[in-house]
């Protein structure tokens, strides 16, 4: 029997925007967004990169979850579905899959960190320790394999039997309630932060554009780094999105169901610098530190605030969530694609993958220890790395591109077809009049996005 008459459904619509919307939050919004905003210069920063996420963004999405929608397939049978006869753009949806796989090979570690942080915080591991015992003790972590190696081994487990469930049980329930806990506890730091003595001076940095500074820190550069980070965000490119599209219904137009998706993204983007900027500036710290801003001057923060034991916890508690809902989101695209493509159970995907990925993530864990001489992209540089160039760098927007092309070209599944499923139902729809922008202009921009990252690698050394 086909599947694709047997295609598992949502319950609901909230659960749709929040599940696509789970997938697209992650450690980029809460993580990333916050450092890469302090490198370059706060508000102006922010401006440009909601410009961007729009112009660039958006579009995309639209067309991940209409291949998604109209095919009822996952990612690795949808472009089959709908490309013409005789093509081979379903090539990509192997590939998209393998990219699924790639990224959980290195994002359950740093969730596993993560998670051992709400751990540590809860157990008091970090009072008392001056700012160097603080960055010791992250040190001490990276270089212990065998508790990576269990923090990343219950992150794995945990996700897979979220989706061994099922789809509305597990997936759809859990990450239902772990987001609704998510926008809570951010709303309580946020207030939290906001009110902590000197906080107004990280409030100013971070929401009021101040160009001078965006042009000290040379307006090219943080122009590419906005567009990337818009790029990156959603996770577009490998059809972890295009999942949520196949399971949802045709009674809502998908242009406003992305914004929605898309503005939910960026709330918590926005309000994880709401927490952070006014604690750094209440407490003296650098705004621009880095990826270790989470790991080492966070834990520090919480270490000089009234109640910090609490705060800590709270806060990694929110993070996890942030970093669970992506990896149950992946997982489930990987379980569908054994479901559709071969005809498993989905109890035996996710077991035979639990075991898979925890075993491809191993290299990862040893990257920061036992194989830490491997320095593949130059000096400082681990397995980690490697692993998140190759997907962020390269196949977000190489996937990007294809999915583009495959809605745009009449050698894919086509302009009129996309259009017709991307309008269908209530609301927003897709202007025709942006098909001269998304079929020459938005490629261009992808392509750049692309070669900067790759200049950035090889060129700048």
């Amino acid at each position: 029997m086909d599947n694709k008459n047997q295609r598992e459904s949502l319950k609901s619509r909230i659960g749709f925007i929040l599940l696509a919307a789970g997938c697209a939050i992650g450690l980029g919004n809460v993580w990333r967004f916050p450092f890469i905003t302090g490198k370059y210069g706060g508000g102006a920063f922010v401006v440009i990169y909601l410009i961007f996420l729009i112009i660039l963004g958006a579009p995309i999405m639209v067309m991940e979850l209409a291949i998604g929608r109209a095919a009822r397939h996952n990612i690795g049978k949808a472009m089959k579905a709908l490309q013409p006869a005789g093509t081979k753009w379903h090539i990509y949806g192997h590939t998209a899959i393998a990219g699924n796989y790639l990224l959980m090979m290195f994002y359950t570690t740093v969730s596993g960190w993560i998670l051992s942080y709400v751990f540590f915080m809860l157990r008091g591991d970090f009072a008392g320790l001056a700012p160097e015992g603080v960055g010791a003790f992250f040190g001490g972590l990276l270089g212990d394999p065998v508790t990576m190696l269990a923090w990343m081994t219950i992150t794995v487990v945990f996700s897979f039997f979220i989706t061994g469930i099922g789809l509305r049980d597990g997936v759809e329930r859990v990450c239902k309630g772990m987001m609704v806990c998510l926008f809570l506890l951010m709303l309580a730091l946020a207030v939290n932060s906001v009110f902590l003595p000197g906080a107004g001076e990280g409030i100013k940095f971070y929401l009021l554009p101040d160009f001078e500074r965006l042009m000290a820190a040379r307006a090219g550069e943080v122009i590419f780094a906005a567009m990337g980070q818009a790029f990156f965000t959603l996770s577009l490119g490998v059809g972890a999105i295009a999942i949520f599209g196949s399971y949802a219904e045709k009674k809502h137009s998908l242009p406003g169901e992305s914004l929605r998706i898309i503005g939910l993204d960026t709330f918590v983007a926005l309000m994880s610098g709401m927490i952070i900027f006014p604690a750094c500036f209440a407490f003296g710290v650098n705004p621009d530190a880095g990826p270790g801003l989470i790991f080492v001057t966070l834990p520090n923060i919480f270490n000089q605030m009234a109640g910090g034991r609490l705060w800590g916890a709270v806060f990694f508690i929110f993070l996890s969530f942030a970093a669970l809902t992506t990896v149950i989101a992946v997982f489930e695209n990987i379980v569908s694609y054994w479901i559709d493509v071969y005809g498993w159970s989905r109890k035996k995907a996710s077991v035979i993958n639990a075991a898979a990925i925890v075993l491809l993530s191993v290299p990862c864990v040893l990257g920061f220890n036992v194989l830490s001489d491997f320095q593949p992209l130059g000096a400082h540089t681990n397995i980690l790395d490697l692993e998140d160039f190759i997907f962020s760098t390269t196949l977000l927007p190489v996937g990007s591109l294809i999915f583009l092309l495959f809605c745009v070209s009449r050698y894919g599944w086509g302009w009129k077809n996309f259009i017709a499923e991307a309008n269908t139902g209530k609301g927003l729809k897709f202007p025709h009049r942006a098909r001269f922008y998304v079929t020459y202009i938005l490629p261009l921009i992808i392509i750049l996005v692309l070669i900067k990252g790759y200049w950035d690698i090889f060129a700048k050394g």
